[in-house]
């Protein structure tokens, strides 16, 4: 995703998309965060499988804003931290519908998956 991509072309030209580059981009679904409450969310959901260091986290943020899938939302103070000024990410429209269009095809792959028997059958 190094390279800027017109706003016509389609969110499968993203595809694939990197593991931590798609544990950002879900993060993002959810609203707005900053760096490091992305890192921490990411370490959560995945039980801590999946961690972020801030070369990747911020390597990869650069990437999605270049690639127009992040936007800026300003810096502001963050609560928690005091008066430490704190810059958040947001996704974008065409970042929402890379996000979703990943999200399928690695729908698509577990179904093979599935099929081939190599993990059980869905959830009840």
């Amino acid at each position: 995703m190094a390279r800027k991509e017109g706003s016509g072309a389609a969110p499968e030209s993203h595809l694939p998309v990197a593991p931590a580059t798609f544990q950002i981009l879900l993060t993002l679904v959810d609203g707005e965060r900053h760096g490091y409450a992305i890192m921490k969310e990411v370490a959560e959901r995945t039980g801590g499988v999946v961690r972020l260091g801030p070369g990747t986290l911020y390597g990869a943020l650069k990437r999605l804003l270049e690639g127009g899938l992040v936007e800026e939302g300003g810096e502001r103070a963050d609560p928690e931290l005091g008066d430490e000024r704190r810059r958040y990410y947001r996704l974008t429209e065409r970042g929402l519908a890379v996000a979703r269009a990943e999200a399928r095809r690695l729908e698509a792959m577990v179904r093979a998956a599935r099929q081939k028997k190599l993990i059980g059958p869905e959830p009840a």
